[in-house]
């Protein structure tokens, strides 16, 4: 009798985090590394957030509490779909979770049975495919490359559904692409999905407020009410809050989605962190204009790494619409040397061969469904993006 479960040889380890752990090892070895895998702020909590926290813990609020979130955190999400999306929900239809990863999961664990399909575009974040599979489904990824900005397009959705597709996984602005869908493309693919009733929308909105330029941010059940009771919109507090080691994500949608996602969670973490569910209130009901002000200062990172990126010899790097990262092309490097000897024959040599030569750490383009490119995480100082993005250029200039 095997001792681990046949579940676990669907799945494997997050790419990204693998490649954080290893730039920290390096880093802790004595090594000159600058990582750019992690996809999380590299600034603080805002401080009225910290103290909402502390005055919870001071005031006793350390107990259990509802499995999927307290009253006043659920009200503070109802308010906050009315006033940023226009969505209106009840409590009832609002759940809360360890994190985003965690929603998205529950949801995927309640619904999924062997068979049922579920169409994710690709670049993807690298834990769609496998929380599909740990939920005993089937992961269809439809590839979205450059030539289309990243963007699914209606055609390849329509082309893609079948009588078992049970989910379609919307994301903008994309991890790992940055790429966001205007209204206009968002609407053409929400007309695609209207002539098929039996598909439901799962939207990851956590890059909302990370958009640039004049672009808007724009969600499914907001662009096509008629899809309102088959879509459950995701979100947190992780990215625009920089709570990322909060853990908290929430998830509005149909009362019965809910209720299976918390049976779900029930057995297995319970509720969140009180004190983070109380920080998290805090976060969105709290002071807002941070948010423009750190826009401003990714939007400014977004045009040094695209510009510096783009001279590098062999690499195309479109501008993304939002979230922190670009997603360059190598095509160009693809059949080079480094000066060492090694060949460049895909994307995951390149990242392993860029860490080892130069000590910049990136995430390779297959963790993400579409090669040869790697993901680059904005998330850090200009100081150091010009630094990485200078070894960058003499890696690729030396390649022969």
């Amino acid at each position: 009798m095997a001792f681990l479960s046949d579940t676990l040889a669907r799945v494997k380890p997050s790419p990204t985090i693998a490649v954080t752990n290893k730039a920290r090892e390096l880093a802790a070895a004595g090594r000159d590394i600058i990582g750019l895998g992690a996809g999380e702020p590299d600034f603080d909590t805002p401080q009225n957030i910290k103290d909402a926290a502390k005055r919870a813990i001071d005031a006793g609020k350390t107990k259990y509490t509802a499995v999927d979130g307290i009253p006043e955190l659920k009200a503070a999400i109802c308010a906050k779909f009315l006033r940023e999306n226009g969505l209106t929900y009840t409590p009832a239809q609002v759940t809360v979770g360890t994190g985003g990863k965690q929603i998205l999961y529950n949801a995927l664990m309640a619904t999924l049975n062997p068979g049922d399909e579920v169409i994710i575009p690709a670049p993807y974040w690298v834990s769609y495919p496998d929380m599909v599979l740990l939920a005993g489904g089937t992961p269809v990824p439809v590839v979205a490359g450059i030539d289309t900005q990243f963007k699914l397009t209606p055609a390849q959705l329509e082309a893609a559904i079948t009588p078992r597709t049970k989910w379609f996984i919307f994301n903008s602005p994309s991890n790992p692409t940055g790429a966001g869908y205007t209204r206009d493309e968002l609407k053409a693919l929400t007309d695609v999905l209207m002539r098929h009733p039996h598909v439901w929308i799962m939207s990851d909105d956590m890059y909302e407020h990370l958009v640039f330029d004049d672009f808007k941010f724009c969600t499914p059940a907001e662009i096509e009410p008629g899809l309102y009771d088959r879509t459950l919109t995701c979100n947190g507090v992780s990215k625009a809050y920089a709570m990322t080691g909060w853990r908290i994500g929430y998830a509005a949608g149909p009362v019965a989605l809910i209720k299976a996602m918390g049976t779900i969670q029930s057995q297995s973490t319970s509720n969140p962190s009180s004190v983070a569910q109380y920080a998290a209130v805090e976060a969105l009901t709290g002071p807002q204009d941070f948010l423009a002000e750190n826009r401003t200062l990714f939007q400014r990172r977004r045009d040094l790494v695209v510009s510096m990126l783009n001279k590098a010899p062999g690499i195309t790097c479109p501008t993304p619409e939002g979230a922190f990262y670009v997603y360059p092309d190598i095509s160009g490097c693809i059949g080079r040397a480094t000066p060492s000897g090694t060949i460049i024959t895909n994307d995951e040599v390149f990242a392993e061969a860029l860490l080892e030569e130069t000590g910049v750490a990136v995430v390779f383009g297959a963790a993400f469904g579409l090669s040869p490119n790697f993901r680059v995480s904005y998330a850090t100082s200009d100081a150091v993006l010009a630094e990485a993005c200078t070894r960058i250029q003499k890696f690729c200039a030396a390649l022969v």
